[in-house]
């Protein structure tokens, strides 16, 4: 009789772990081909935007005109304090929701930016997106709370695959970003299938990512190491001036320039002078062109600072995409600039330097170390752990997203749980 009762016990525990499997996949999938199907039209559409500003250059002159449209679009639907990402961050940690309208506000006024000039990326469409679309397909389905969070994570891997063409980092990066030092790997499954099935549809369609060849000629050696942790040095600080200097500009757009309106034309403005003064078009949109080069050794000694600026202006005052992309454009033209100083491949250090500040402004070492495999491929990753793991440590407890939470001490095993640093 305990026996029976002992094999009955088991039975219904396996009974319902494999419900709990069966259910997953399901709305995983759904959720994969719904975000990954909106998320490709968004690629499309995105480079239709970047190809059409590079040959009409003179859109870069209608920036303002685009920044009061998105100010106005997001007035008339009420959603006046935009918090971005940040938004989708703290709707894991059940402080806020996610309105549905968030979605096509994203979508149309990344679209904006991108056309008319603006220096950002396109990853904060994604996230917004998949979390936003995510969270209304949890509604949809009457998800309790605590699964409601799954599924936008499930979004956020969907359309993060999409984008990046790289779906084990997009697997991972969901369940990372919200709270350094522990991982909700209770979306594990969902976020696989989700990512998986986004990212192959993708595929189909002929949406791939940006892969690149790193060229360096020498494989894991003491003398390029030294050089190598040098560069992750640097590019933590480099990562926490970006994420200081974004934040900072902020909080002086908001205090000097209450009004919206005002607020983005002074800014568009200022974006186009520059722009007019470089005479190239390197700065704006996403840069992955700029990207390329430096991963095959070309950099301009003052491309990462001009990105740096460009992109807050254009961030701060209110157009929209996203930081990580520029996190991108910033650590590789620095790392290909310091490849050159120092005497060491420019395109190694690039590479090395692209996910050192991506891991210094997202606090995201795993998501780095995916990221520089399927990007770069396995044969230089020795020194792109350790790239990663120096600018994770020295980049301290800045971010760019405010709502990301710090859940454990990156110097001790400490509790601490506190917001990342403005």
């Amino acid at each position: 009789m305990k026996k029976y009762k002992i094999l009955k016990f088991y039975i219904a525990r396996i009974y319902k772990n494999l419900f709990r499997f069966f259910r997953w996949v399901l709305f995983s999938a759904i959720t994969g081909t719904v975000v990954g199907g909106i998320s490709i039209a968004f690629v499309m559409a995105f480079n239709w935007c970047t190809s059409t500003r590079e040959a009409n250059r003179w859109l870069l002159f209608l920036l303002p005109v685009a920044g009061c449209i998105i100010v106005f679009l997001y007035r008339i639907f009420k959603y006046k304090n935009d918090k971005g990402t940040n938004l989708v961050l703290s709707t894991i940690h059940s402080q806020d929701e996610i309105p549905f309208k968030m979605a096509p506000l994203i979508f149309i006024s990344t679209l904006l930016t991108h056309l008319c000039g603006g220096s950002s990326g396109r990853e904060g469409a994604a996230l917004q997106l998949g979390g936003s679309i995510g969270n209304t397909l949890g509604r949809a389905f009457k998800f309790d709370e605590k699964d409601k969070h799954v599924v936008v994570m499930c979004g956020m891997s969907a359309a993060f695959a999409v984008m990046f063409g790289t779906p084990a980092a997009a697997i991972v990066f969901s369940m990372e970003v919200v709270s350094v030092g522990i991982m909700y790997y209770a979306a594990l499954v969902p976020c696989v299938f989700a990512a998986t099935i986004a990212y192959e549809m993708a595929v189909k369609l002929g949406i791939h990512g940006h892969h690149y060849s790193v060229i360096a000629g020498f494989d894991f050696e003491f003398v390029p190491l030294l050089k190598i942790i040098l560069l992750s040095l640097l590019c933590a600080g480099l990562s926490v001036l970006f994420c200081i200097m974004l934040h900072s500009l902020g909080d002086f757009y908001r205090e000097k320039f209450k009004n919206q309106y005002l607020r983005i034309v002074v800014s568009s403005v200022v974006i186009i002078l520059i722009n007019t003064i470089v005479g190239t078009t390197d700065y704006m949109g996403a840069g992955l062109n700029v990207i390329e080069r430096a991963i095959n050794g070309e950099v301009v000694p003052y491309a990462f600072l001009l990105k740096m600026v460009l992109t807050a202006l254009t961030l701060e005052a209110g157009f929209k995409g996203g930081e990580i992309v520029p996190s991108f454009f910033i650590g590789a033209t620095f790392g290909c600039l310091f490849g050159h100083i120092m005497g060491i491949s420019p395109s190694l250090c690039a590479a090395a330097g692209m996910v050192a500040v991506f891991c210094g402004v997202t606090n995201c070492p795993i998501t780095s170390i995916l990221i520089s495999y399927e990007l770069f491929g396995a044969r230089y990753i020795g020194y792109f752990v350790v790239a990663v793991s120096i600018a994770y440590l020295m980049s301290g407890y800045y971010g760019l997203y405010h709502d990301q939470t710090i859940v454990y001490s990156k110097y001790k095993t400490e509790y601490i749980n506190r917001k990342t640093k403005k």
